[in-house]
């Protein structure tokens, strides 16, 4: 497969242990000790936006390197981190390493000066377990500093099979079909059909960017995509606002939305994670969303009070957004990156580490999450369904860009894009909304 396009596949990750850690914010991060020259006895720092669950199961993957080394890691997440790394990094407060959801926002970073080169001992490792482009990714000018970790695949709708099977409907397998699959359910339940939450603190809009994303590749083909994605496409374009129409067809239409919750303005108001519960429990019967969502489900009940089955005849699946004809199978993902930011031993073998299958495989089988490290097993996966993500994000055959907004410069990928699909769920009109959003490259 190849990635042709960055992360965040990845975006936030979600929810995966059955409590969530008290965390406080990344700003009591700050650099460890390095210890003696091996590393041994030191703590090493990290920061970033990943909360709750996951960051507990993050922490519970390096037990046994800290069994074997003796080197202390203590993750730390912060909802507001992609507002405030960069700050933070100037201001001197940097942790020792930072997982960093996108590129953007990496070469933000490394031009303050202050991330470290990768060491060579992570690059070969990217080099044997990775696709080539995600050293690119990790790369500025030449120079390779940061290593992916997690992936996810974006572009998934969520269902539930039991309910499909009750309405007599099944999978689409184009963009019409999914369209009047829609219809079908909002007149056979009398009630919206899909629910949305682009709710995400400081990273406010992003879910909206996916969607826009997963529609400009499929309705103007992944050669547009990557010319977007580098502005030579405007958003201004007919292509791109051909896909914001398209994705209007549900996100603003008020009989189509926001299952569970309220109007269409109501989606600005969700929190993107909590719409896991609103499947879950029958009350919507559709949600947009990434491979992560698998995660939040363990932490959610059904009617009957258990935890959802994730599985094709289970409680809760999910089909990938199809295309404009039958056939196509096109994705969207992204990934986190590690970013270092301390030169001390007991940090360089944390980032190496977590560049080996051995952590992927650790962190894996935690649940929740799956990983594009060649070299993991996608078997240790925490359900059928992630081990079929897993599987579809390593397959040659598959179409596969790199989340766009993560590729773009942070003013517009996390700036302009994400304000303005907010604005757009408002209300603003379209052609204002892609006017704003294309500012976003003069700042």
């Amino acid at each position: 497969m190849a990635l042709s396009q960055r992360y965040r596949l990845l975006a936030p990750l979600a929810l995966v242990g059955a409590a969530a850690l008290v965390l406080s914010g990344c700003a009591e991060a700050g650099p460890g000790d390095g210890g003696s020259g091996d590393g041994k006895g030191a703590t090493v720092k990290i920061a970033g936006g990943i909360t709750g669950g996951e960051a507990d199961a993050l922490n519970q993957s390096f037990e046994q390197f800290t069994k074997d080394t003796g080197i202390k890691v203590e993750y730390t997440g912060d909802k507001s981190f992609e507002g405030n790394i960069v700050t933070k990094v100037t201001g001197g407060s940097a942790p020792d390493v930072a997982i960093v959801p996108q590129p953007g926002l990496l070469q933000s970073l490394i031009e303050t000066g202050e991330v470290q080169k990768g060491t060579d001992t992570v690059s070969k490792n990217v080099d044997e377990y990775w696709d080539e482009a995600w050293k690119s990714y990790g790369s500025a000018d030449g120079t390779f500093y940061a290593a992916p970790m997690l992936a996810n695949v974006k572009g998934y709708v969520w269902y539930q099979p039991a309910s499909f099977k009750e309405w007599g409907v099944e999978v689409p397998k184009t963009w019409d079909e999914l369209l009047t699959l829609t219809k079908t359910i909002q007149e056979k339940t009398g009630k919206a059909p899909w629910c949305a939450g682009f709710a995400s603190d400081a990273a406010s809009g992003w879910p909206g960017t996916d969607w826009i994303e997963d529609m400009v590749l499929r309705t103007a083909g992944p050669e547009t995509y990557d010319d977007w994605v580098a502005n030579k496409v405007p958003f201004t374009d007919s292509k791109i606002k051909t896909a914001f129409d398209e994705t209007g067809k549900i996100l603003l239409d008020p009989k189509y939305v926001n299952a569970g919750f309220g109007d269409v303005k109501s989606i600005n108001a969700t929190a993107f994670g909590d719409v896991a519960a609103k499947v879950a429990d029958g009350t919507c019967a559709l949600t947009h969303q990434a491979s992560f969502l698998s995660a939040n489900f363990l932490q959610v009940k059904t009617k009957d009070g258990k935890t959802p089955e994730v599985a094709p005849d289970g409680d809760v699946y999910a089909f990938v957004l199809p295309g404009m004809t039958e056939g196509e199978q096109s994705i969207e993902g992204g990934g986190e990156f590690v970013t270092r930011f301390s030169d001390n031993e007991a940090t360089k073998k944390v980032v190496e580490y977590m560049s080996t299958p051995e952590w992927a495989d650790a962190r894996v089988k935690l649940g929740g999450v799956i990983s594009a490290n060649k070299g993991a097993d996608p078997e240790l996966a925490s359900s059928e369904f992630l081990v079929d993500a897993m599987k579809l994000l390593q397959d040659k055959t598959t179409t596969f860009r790199f989340d766009g907004s993560d590729m773009m410069p942070a003013t517009v990928g996390s700036g302009s894009f994400w304000k303005g699909m907010v604005n757009w769920i408002d209300g603003r009109p379209t052609d204002q909304v892609l006017k704003d959003i294309q500012a976003g490259y003069e700042n």
